[in-house]
């Protein structure tokens, strides 16, 4: 039997099992329950043969789902079998790697956590003017352009001093006093630095923003464990172009949440395991999202994070091209349309204004369409990080360009 056709017993055996629950409660709503019939949907999913799995057996057919499944969207599969019952949770849990070893996401926490060491998560952006709004996808197959995987959310909003864009899990509630609130990008007045925020501590030790915006926060955010508020983990700054001279935007990254030892050999990036409590009505049909505590990787925690050096990206620089006349990066074929919002960024290695640039591409964004953009991205960066990055790339830039 295939892995495929187990899933599907298992979903008419649950069903079967739900519909006969229902009819019971219903006859007994009528006041005329038949002799002998299930008391309790309970009951019934105790006597059910997958709940009489040996638990060495559930295991090795739990990891066996969980490594047959690769991709969206039938690892849809892998987060069912999360939901099922405790037990299966568990294995679950254990089961799932983290995307910097799996490279796969998975859950919504994986959207917080760094991304590949080996390889890069493809995803793809897609804009709507009218809107403002931004919708960030992974793609499902090696092409520029299908329907992929939904993944976060962004609306733009305008202010007198500053835009910001907040980011969201749902891609039809982006308010900031939304459960699936997860974190926002403000830039200044004339739309050159940026500071990316994070709804939840990015680890331990975080220092909340002491902001204005910090303290006014929606009643779904409050916990009386984990303190909603603004956690700054990054800084965007373009450099002017007063002269209009040629060639794209310089920007530099400064990671505060991420060390600069994490690109280095044997480097690690704080890694988020699970959402606050705050994110609990974000997946109220899922019990696998409804963890008990807002935990993170205590090897990768971070209370000395202001003593350490952090991470810096920065543009990769790009070449003179004397046939196109244009400056030109290497895109790999992901990148179709020129724009000067396209750009790749690599990791500052050393301090002052002749550091060099690493080998290694960590984040590229670039155009394929009117309103379509790629984004792919690695190791330690996170996709919100990501994310939030190449929406400042969307921002009007007074003396940038």
């Amino acid at each position: 039997m295939s892995f495929r056709s187990l899933i599907q017993d298992m979903r008419d055996e649950f069903g079967s099992i739900s519909r006969h629950g229902m009819r019971s409660r219903s006859h007994r709503a009528a006041g005329h329950a038949p002799q002998g019939a299930a008391a309790d949907p309970l009951d019934a999913m105790e006597e059910s043969c997958w709940a009489q799995l040996p638990p060495e057996l559930l295991r090795e057919v739990l990891v066996r789902i969980e490594a047959s499944e690769a991709w969206w969207p039938a690892r849809r599969d892998v987060v069912s079998c999360a939901g099922v019952c405790r037990s299966w949770r568990g294995i679950m849990k254990e089961a799932v790697r983290v995307p910097e070893a799996s490279g796969q996401l998975t859950f919504p926490i994986s959207l917080k956590q760094p991304g590949p060491k080996v390889g890069t998560l493809k995803c793809f952006i897609k804009r709507n003017r009218t809107t403002q709004t931004y919708f960030l996808y992974i793609g499902l197959t090696e092409a520029l352009t299908d329907d992929g995987k939904f993944l976060l959310a962004a609306r733009k909003c305008r202010k007198t001093t500053c835009t910001d864009y907040l980011i969201s899990l749902d891609k039809g509630d982006m308010s900031k006093g939304s459960s699936t609130y997860i974190g926002k990008l403000r830039s200044n007045f004339l739309g050159t630095k940026f500071t990316v925020y994070d709804a939840h501590p990015p680890y331990d030790g975080a220092v909340v923003s002491k902001t204005r915006s910090a303290r006014v926060v929606g009643l779904n955010q409050v916990s009386p464990r984990v303190p909603a508020g603004n956690y700054p983990v990054s800084h965007i700054s373009y450099e002017l172009n007063v002269l209009g001279s040629r060639g794209p935007r310089r920007m530099n990254c400064v990671m505060d949440s991420i060390p600069a030892s994490a690109v280095k050999e044997g480097g690690k990036a704080p890694t988020q395991t699970e959402f606050p409590l705050s994110s609990l009505d974000s997946f109220p049909s899922i019990p696998f999202f409804r963890s008990k505590s807002a935990r993170i990787d205590s090897s990768t925690s971070q209370s000395s994070a202001e003593k350490e050096e952090r991470l810096v990206l920065k543009n990769k620089s790009p070449r003179w091209h004397e046939q196109l006349q244009c400056w030109c990066l290497n895109f790999r074929g992901r990148v179709t349309v020129a724009s000067v919002k396209n750009f790749q960024l690599v990791a500052s290695i050393g301090n002052g204004p002749g550091n060099q640039e690493g080998d290694k591409v960590i984040l590229q964004f670039g155009k394929i369409g009117k309103d379509l953009f790629t984004m792919d991205y690695s190791y330690p960066i996170s996709a919100f990080q990501a994310f939030a990055i190449c929406l400042s790339s969307f921002d009007t830039k007074i003396a940038c360009e």
